[in-house]
């Protein structure tokens, strides 16, 4: 009797920790119910796709081996200083090639399934691949990649490796894959909720974290230039023009040090643009990117700090109209104006830059001395507006009112590729006010961040 009531007692033991076991598989398996993990291909650089768009063999484009930067915050906008990579070289992606395999007859099948993934005709595939501009990823960058099977383009998510040659368009984001010439379009699922798959040669590359993995969301406005960094010469900068492949390229003093703005109390918005302008890249603590109305509470380093190009600055906030969780679904265009400047005490009024996609901070500013005189070679740059005896931001005035600001919710990388009409330039957009310390500069080595975006 002793020995059946010992193996009762075990057995009623054993049931208990199994029921409480699928208690908590049940709950967790209920809180994940709305929020299912999102499958994504690994695609290595140098690796061939599976169905591509164009013949690889053709070597269309050429993939480069690059450590991926590491970035803080899995949405970036296509305008974030050390997004994108370059050489000097202008074999990188060879557009006119691409160009004319696309507009041959004998490949009209494949050039219509190839214009509707990028929801474009066929008749502006030219307009449209001369407004690219080829540059390399210097993160793993999640995109919506596309295949051609059975003459349609099949949509996959995937996962692109640092390295990879891609055009982006006039707004920062992915648009084709070079070697292969597949279609690109923003990723449209939760960055927090992915599976990242790796097979058919595509195998684990060396680096690669899962917490450092991007998606690009439009910049809020059409971009002239984009500011890259010399992938084999870190410490040099180039400025390219939208819609060329290297022949107008100019070099840029990429360790220059920049100093941080005081952004204490100014929007997640506002705090972005001056921090874009100054050629440094916005982070943000947690998963969740801020909604664009949050107010800046404290960045990290703080204000004053003297930062390499494309180096990140972290900012915490308070909360605003909710920006939902890490995804980039939301709305499809960006905003045609952006926020006007935060309050502050009353400045003198300073002449506002001509042009928001020129790299302004790329020439010395009078405010901000570098250690060493200017190279000649620097591309020309827009007046930085001058800042207040405290060392804190001037806000830029004009006798006009500011413009009202946009919604607070954000522009997220589910947006389609733009139009195939270009971005109407009957008005210019509105400059961004980056800011400028009086601390004097010091000599640094480059950062190896990446750097991809037009400084404002």
């Amino acid at each position: 009797m002793t020995f059946r009531a010992v193996v009762q007692r075990a057995g009623k033991s054993v049931i208990r920790r199994i029921a409480v076991l699928l208690v908590l598989v049940l709950a967790v398996g209920g809180c994940d119910r709305g929020t299912p993990l999102t499958l994504v291909r690994a695609v290595a650089a140098g690796a061939p796709a599976l169905s591509p768009f164009f013949d690889e063999h053709r070597h269309l484009g050429h993939d480069q081996a690059i450590r991926a930067s590491v970035g803080r915050g899995s949405l970036q906008q296509g305008d974030t200083p050390g997004l994108y990579g370059g050489t000097r070289e202008t074999s990188v992606c060879d557009v006119k090639r691409l160009k004319a395999f696309l507009t041959d007859p004998a490949n009209h099948r494949k050039a219509h399934a190839w214009a509707a993934a990028l929801d474009i005709t066929t008749d502006r595939i030219p307009g449209y691949l001369d407004r690219l501009t080829p540059v390399l990823l210097r993160h793993d960058t999640l995109v919506r990649n596309h295949d051609y099977k059975e003459g349609k383009a099949v949509p996959f998510d995937s996962l692109l490796q640092a390295g990879i040659s891609v055009l982006v368009d006039e707004q920062g984001l992915p648009a084709v894959k070079c070697s292969c010439g597949n279609p690109l379009r923003p990723f449209a699922g939760d960055t927090n909720r992915i599976s990242v798959k790796f097979e058919n040669g595509n195998r684990e590359w060396r680096g690669y974290k899962r917490s450092s993995l991007v998606a690009v969301r439009p910049a809020p406005r059409r971009l002239e230039r984009l500011a890259l960094v010399d992938v084999a010469h870190p410490a040099r900068g180039i400025t390219r023009p939208v819609g060329t492949a290297g022949g107008h390229d100019e070099p840029f003093d990429a360790g220059r040090p920049r100093a941080v703005p005081d952004l204490t109390g100014a929007t997640f918005a506002e705090a972005s643009r001056l921090l874009t302008g100054q050629g440094l890249a916005v982070g943000y603590a947690g998963k969740n990117r801020p909604a664009d109305d949050a107010r800046v509470t404290v960045s990290d380093p703080p204000a004053g700090t003297r930062l390499r190009f494309g180096q990140y600055v972290t900012l915490s906030t308070a909360d605003g109209t909710s920006s939902g969780p890490g995804t980039s679904g939301g709305p499809t265009a960006p905003p045609a104006t952006t926020p006007s400047p935060r309050s502050s005490p009353p400045s003198r009024t300073s002449k506002a830059p001509p042009s928001s996609s020129a790299p302004s901070s790329l020439s010395p500013s009078s405010s901000s001395p570098s250690s060493s005189s200017p190279s000649s070679s620097s591309p020309p740059s827009s007046p930085a507006p001058k800042t207040g005896s405290t060392g804190t931001a001037a806000p830029v005035t004009s006798s006009a009112p500011p413009p009202p600001p946009s919604s607070s919710a954000p522009v997220t990388t589910s947006a389609p590729p733009p139009p195939g009409t270009p971005i109407t330039t009957s008005a210019p957009p509105p400059a961004s006010a980056p800011v400028t310390a009086s601390a004097p500069a010091t000599s640094e080595p480059v950062s190896s961040g990446p750097a991809s975006s037009a400084i404002t």
